[in-house]
C-alpha cells in the first residue's frame, strides 16, 4: 500500500514461504502484460505484489478473470501484512519494519499472568510492610487516607490514560517509552524514557535494601558491624537496636550480584519463576490480617492493644516530628517528617502500575489485558492500603506504631516468620523485575536509533541485551552503596511520577486532536480527566521536594534537548505533529511536503460541484454534496476545497467568478461546512481541472481525494462528451496521486437528520490503503448513519480458502478498532447463483454489450473508410474486444452480487477499477454503468497507493 520498492521482495517473500493458497501473478503472466498500461504509478517491482485470480468459465463458455482492476485485484486482501508493519524514516535512509520471520511463536501471556501479576507483585512491596505501619504513627490514620486516596489517584487516572493509549492499536517492546514516545515524538520519549529507565534501575537498589532489611532485622546476629542503640527522646533510658549502614551495603552489593548474574541467564527462567514470589506475598497477607483479628487486647508491654477503638482515636491526628536516619523519634534528629515527606515515601507503594504495559510484546492481547490487568491491580492494592490504615491505626499504639519498623511480621499469626519470608521473597522477585525490564526499556530505545550515544546498548531480535544489563547492575549497586531506603524513595518517586505525568499528557493530546487514527477500545476516558491526572502527578512531584521536581525536570529537559540537537528525526505519527496539521500554517513548516503519517492523516475533500452542468446557473453546488463532504470528516474537523470551472478568459470573464465564489460560499456557510470556495477560469473544464490538480492547496494541505458525482444523466440527456470528460478526470487523479470517491445516487444522500438503517456494505476488491475503511468508520459517526453496522465483502477462488481469508480479515479489522462482519464470497460460486439479481443484471449485461459493439463497428467502420488508426475522443486507441468481454463480464459479476447481498444497504462501498489507458473512453462508461446499475446508493472508492491507516498506536 506505500510507494515503498523496499517491501515488495519481502511482500513476494511472504507468499512464496507461507502456506498461502493465493499464488502471486508473475511479471510475464498475460493478464500483468495486458493491464501494465493501466495504471501510470506502477512499475515492474509491483509484478511481485499481483495476486492471481484463477479463471473461471463464463456463461459463453470462455475463461475470464477477474481484471478489471488491475494489479490490485484482490483475493486474499492483499498486503494485509504490509499494513501490519510500522515504518520509521530515518534522516539517512528509508527504514521499513521488517516482517517477522517464520517459526514457532513465543508462548503468550494472559492478562493474569501478564498483567494482573506482575502489577501487583510490584505494587505490593516493601514499603507495606516495613514502612506502611510508621508512616500511620507519624501521619495518623486521618492524613494516611489522604495519603494513599491522592497517590492511588493518581495512578488511578494514568492507568485510564494508559489504557486508552494502549488499546490504540498493537503495542511493540518499550511499554510506556513505546506510548510515549508515538503519541508526544521521539524526543520527549527519549528523554522520559530515560528518565523512566533510571527509575526502574533505581528501584531495583530500593527493593534490594528492602529485602536485606527485612533480613537482618530477623536475624540480626548476621551483621558484620557492632549495632548502635538509641535513646529515644533523649531522656528514656530504653535502648534500640538498629541496624549497620555498612551492613546493609555489603548484604545489598551481594545479593545485586546474584540477581544481575540470573539476569544474565536469560529472561524466560525470570519469568517462569517470578509468578511463584507472588505466593508467599498473598499468604502473608494473609497471615497479618488473620494476626490483626487475634491480637492480645491491653498488653502495654508490647503495644498491641488488638482492634480497640480508643487506639483509633488516638492514632487518628498526625504527630510528625524530628527522627534519626533510621527512622527512630528524636527531638534532635535532623530528617523532619511532615506530610510532604511522607508522600514521597509512600509514592513508591502505589507504582508499578507499567509492569503489565511493559511485557507488552509477551501478551496475547494486549487491548484486552493492559486495561483490565493494570486497572484492577490499582483498585485491589489501593482498597487494600485504605483498609489497613484503619487496621494498623486501631491494633497497636503509637509508640509501636513508629518504633517497630516490622510490626507486620511482629503482628502476624500464626507464623510471623512466614512474613519476613514473604518480605525478603517479594522485594527480590520486584528487583528481578526491576533488573530484568530496565535493560530491556534501554535497549528499546537504542533500538529506535534515536540517540547515537546509545549505540552500545543495541541488540538484535531475541538477544539478550547484556550491555544494558551490565549497565543497569553498576546503577543498581551505586544505589545500594548509599544504604539509606528513604533517601532512594523520593528519586524513584520522581523518575516514575515524571513518566506518569507524560502518559497522561499524551491521552491528553490524543484526545484534544481526536485524529481519525485515535479510536481506543479503552471508552472509559476523557482529556479532562488525563488533565487532572497530568496536574496530580507534577502537585506531588512539589509537594515531596521542589528541589528534586525541578533537577528531574531539568534532567528530562537535557535529554530532549541533547535529543533534539544529536538525535535522528524519526516519523512516529506523533501528537504534536497532528497539532501542527490543524495549525495550518505551522503545519506546513513543520511536516514539509513528505508524506503525512497514516495516525495524522485527515480527509481533505476536493469538491467539484459541476462538473456535467445541468444545473440552474443560480444553483453553484448540488445541494448534497456538502452533506456528503461533511460525512468524511470526524465531527467536522478537516477542510473542504469546493471548486468549480468557468469556461472562457480569465480577463473577460474575472468578475463573474467572483460573483460565482460569493455564492459559493454563501451555500458552504448555509450548509455549515467546513471548506474553501474556489472559481477556476480555464479554456475548457479539462484544463481547468488539471490546473486544480495541480496546484490547489499548499504542502500537505492540499486535497487528497476527489469528489464528484457519477454522471448518470449522460446517456440520457446524450451528452457524448461526458465520456472523455470521465475518465480524463479519474486519470489525472491517478497521475496527480490522488484518492477519487464517485458518489452514485447523491439525490438520495441523507442530511443530518434522517437517519438511515442496515448496513454499509464494502466489498474491498483493491488495496487502497485502508481508504475505504476508513470511510466506513467516519461514516458511522455521523448521526444519520450512526445506527448502521458495516460489512466487510472479500472474494476467494476456493472454497477450502475462504476460512482462512475470513479469518485473516477479522482479525485485521480487529487490530484497527473497527467493528465489522467479513462475509466471504467465492467466485465458483458467482455462476451458481441464480435468482432475479442475476436475470436483471444479465438484461443490462447484454444491452451494455449491444450498445458496445455498434460503439466498435462505428469507430472501426469511420477508421476503415478515412484510412486512419482507431480514434476516438480525439485520439489513437486499441481495442481488444476479448478484454472488453473480459471487463463486461466482471461488472456483469459484481453488479449481481452486490444486488443479491446488499440491495437493502444504507449504502455501498466498492473499489473503483482504473480506466484502461489508450482504450475507448465510452467501453469505460459502460463498466461503469453496469456496475451501479439498479444500486441505489453507492460510492466508488480508489485510493492512492498511500496507507491511510494503521495498526500501532
Amino acid at each position: 500500500m506505500n510507494n515503498v520498492d523496499s517491501d515488495g521482495g519481502e511482500d513476494g517473500a511472504y507468499h512464496a514461504k507461507g502456506n498461502s493458497k493465493y499464488s502471486p501473478v508473475g511479471a510475464q503472466d498475460r493478464a500483468v502484460f495486458e493491464m501494465t498500461s493501466m495504471d501510470p504509478d506502477s512499475s515492474s517491482d509491483d509484478s511481485n505484489r499481483r495476486v492471481n485470480v484463477r479463471t473461471h468459465e463464463s456463461m459463453d463458455g470462455r475463461q475470464h478473470q477477474l481484471e478489471l482492476f488491475g494489479f490490485d485485484s484482490l483475493v486474499n486482501i492483499l498486503g494485509l501484512q504490509s499494513m501490519t508493519q510500522e515504518q520509521v524514516l530515518s534522516p539517512s535512509s528509508t527504514r521499513v519494519a521488517s516482517i517477522s520471520k517464520g517459526g514457532p511463536n513465543p508462548e503468550k501471556m494472559g492478562t493474569l499472568m501478564g498483567v494482573f501479576v506482575p502489577c501487583l507483585q510490584s505494587i505490593l512491596g516493601i514499603i507495606y510492610y516495613i514502612r506502611f505501619s510508621w508512616i500511620i504513627g507519624m501521619a495518623g490514620v486521618a492524613d494516611s487516607l489522604l495519603l494513599v486516596s491522592l497517590c492511588g489517584l493518581c495512578t488511578f487516572l494514568t492507568g485510564l490514560s494508559l489504557s486508552a493509549i494502549a488499546t490504540n492499536g498493537a503495542m511493540k517492546g518499550g511499554g510506556p517509552y513505546y506510548l510515549i514516545g508515538r503519541a508526544l515524538g521521539p524526543e520527549v520519549g527519549v528523554s522520559i524514557g530515560l528518565c523512566f529507565f533510571l527509575g526502574n534501575a533505581v528501584a531495583g537498589a530500593l527493593y534490594v535494601l528492602g529485602a536485606v532489611e527485612t533480613f537482618l532485622k530477623a536475624l540480626p546476629s548476621a551483621g558484620f558491624f557492632t549495632e548502635t542503640t538509641t535513646k529515644v527522646n533523649g531522656t528514656v533510658s530504653k535502648s534500640i537496636t538498629t541496624i549497620s549502614t555498612h551492613d546493609l551495603q555489603i548484604y545489598g552489593l551481594v545479593v545485586t550480584i546474584i540477581l544481575c548474574i540470573i539476569v544474565f541467564g536469560g529472561v524466560k527462567m525470570i519469568n517462569r519463576v517470578a509468578p511463584v514470589f507472588l505466593v508467599p506475598v498473598l499468604i502473608s497477607v494473609l497471615f497479618i490480617f488473620i494476626g490483626i483479628f487475634k491480637a492480645k487486647k491491653n498488653d502495654p508491654e508490647n503495644g498491641i492493644t488488638g482492634l480497640n477503638i480508643e487506639s483509633l482515636k488516638d492514632n487518628w491526628d498526625p504527630q510528625y516530628q524530628n527522627t534519626n536516619s533510621d527512622g527512630i523519634p528524636d527531638p534532635y534528629g535532623k530528617v523532619h517528617w511532615d506530610f510532604n515527606a511522607l508522600v514521597g515515601l509512600f509514592f513508591p507503594a502505589v507504582t508499578g502500575i507499567m509492569a503489565g504495559s511493559n511485557r507488552s510484546a509477551s501478551l496475547k492481547d494486549t487491548q484486552r489485558s493492559i486495561p483490565l490487568g493494570t486497572l484492577s491491580a490499582t483498585i485491589v492494592t489501593t482498597v487494600l492500603y485504605l483498609v489497613s490504615v484503619f487496621l494498623f491505626g486501631a491494633v497497636a499504639t503509637r509508640e509501636k506504631l513508629l518504633m517497630d519498623r516490622v510490626l507486620t511480621a511482629t503482628i502476624a499469626w500464626p507464623l510471623p516468620i512466614i512474613v519476613r519470608i514473604g518480605i525478603i521473597l517479594s522485594t527480590l522477585g520486584a528487583a528481578l523485575q526491576s533488573l530484568t525490564g530496565a535493560p530491556r526499556l534501554l535497549a528499546a530505545i537504542a533500538n529506535d536509533d534515536i540517540l547515537p550515544v546509545l549505540n552500545y546498548f543495541r541488540v538484535a531480535d531475541g538477544s539478550e541485551p547484556n550491555m544494558a544489563t551490565l549497565f543497569t547492575a553498576i546503577i543498581c549497586m551505586g544505589c545500594v552503596i548509599i544504604g539509606n531506603l528513604d533517601l532512594i524513595t523520593p528519586t524513584v518517586t520522581m523518575f516514575f511520577l515524571l513518566c506518569y505525568t507524560g502518559v497522561n499528557l499524551s491521552c491528553l493530546l490524543l484526545d484534544l486532536l481526536d485524529a481519525p487514527s485515535w479510536r481506543p477500545r479503552w471508552k472509559f476516558h476523557h482529556w479532562l480527566l488525563s488533565l487532572l491526572g497530568a496536574l496530580l502527578c507534577v502537585v506531588i512531584m512539589f509537594l515531596i521536594s521542589w528541589l528534586f521536581t525541578i533537577v528531574s525536570l531539568a534532567l528530562a529537559s537535557l535529554i530532549y534537548y541533547y535529543v533534539s540537537i544529536k538525535g535522528k528525526a524519526g516519523d512516529w505519527g506523533d501528537g504534536f505533529k497532528s497539532a501542527y496539521f490543524q495549525l495550518a500554517l505551522r503545519s506546513l513548516r513543520s511536516l514539509g511536503a513528505n508524506q503525512v503519517h497514516p495516525k495524522n492523516w485527515y480527509p481533505i475533500p476536493l469538491i467539484f460541484c459541476r462538473p456535467w452542468g445541468k444545473l440552474p446557473e443560480n444553483v453553484p453546488c448540488h445541494p448534497k454534496l456538502a452533506d456528503f463532504a461533511n460525512c468524511m470528516k470526524k465531527k467536522g474537523r478537516g477542510m473542504s476545497l469546493f471548486v468549480n470551472i468557468l469556461d472562457g478568459d480569465y480577463q473577460e470573464r474575472a468578475e463573474d467568478a467572483k460573483e460565482a465564489c460569493k455564492q459559493l460560499e454563501t451555500y458552504i456557510n448555509y450548509k455549515s461546512c467546513e471548506g474553501v470556495a474556489e472559481i477556476v477560469i480555464a479554456p475548457n473544464m479539462t484544463d481547468g481541472f488539471r490546473g486544480i490538480v495541480q496546484t490547489m492547496g499548499l504542502g500537505n494541505l492540499k486535497p487528497n481525494i476527489l469528489v464528484v458525482r457519477y454522471p448518470e444523466i449522460w446517456r440520457r440527456e446524450n451528452l457524448k462528451e461526458i465520456p472523455a470528460r470521465f475518465v480524463g478526470i479519474i486519470n489525472d487523479c491517478i497521475v496527480a496521486n490522488k484518492a477519487v470517491v464517485i458518489v452514485k445516487g447523491l439525490d438520495e444522500w441523507p442530511n443530518e437528520y434522517q437517519r438511515q438503517y442496515g448496513t454499509i456494505d464494502l466489498y474491498w476488491i483493491v488495496r487502497d490503503g485502508g481508504l475505504m475503511l476508513l470511510l466506513s468508520q467516519l461514516l458511522l459517526t455521523k448521526e444519520s448513519f450512526e445506527s448502521c453496522k458495516i460489512q466487510v465483502f472479500c472474494i476467494a477462488e476456493e472454497d477450502s480458502d475462504a476460512e482462512v481469508l475470513k479469518a485473516d480479515v477479522k482479525k485485521f479489522l480487529y487490530d484497527l478498532r473497527m467493528q465489522a462482519e467479513v462475509i466471504v464470497i467465492t467466485i465458483k460460486s458467482w455462476d451458481s447463483e441464480g435468482g432475479s439479481q442475476q436475470d436483471e443484471s444479465l438484461e443490462a449485461f447484454n444491452a451494455a454489450r449491444k450498445r458496445v459493439s455498434s460503439y466498435l463497428a462505428e469507430i472501426k467502420d469511420t477508421a476503415k473508410r478515412e484510412g486512419t488508426p482507431l480514434i476516438a475522443d480525439g485520439k489513437n486507441v486499441v481495442v481488444d474486444e476479448q478484454q472488453v468481454e473480459k471487463f463486461l463480464y466482471t461488472t456483469l459479476k459484481l453488479n449481481s452480487t452486490i444486488l443479491r447481498y446488499s440491495r437493502m444497504a444504507a449504502v455501498v462501498l466498492v473499489s473503483l477499477p482504473p480506466p484502461p489507458l489508450n482504450r475507448p473512453a465510452y467501453c469505460y462508461m459502460e463498466y461503469m454503468d453496469l456496475l451501479v446499475d439498479n444500486v441505489q446508493r453507492l460510492l466508488m472508492v480508489r485510493g492512492y497507493r498511500r496507507d491511510v491507516v494503521t495498526l500501532f498506536t
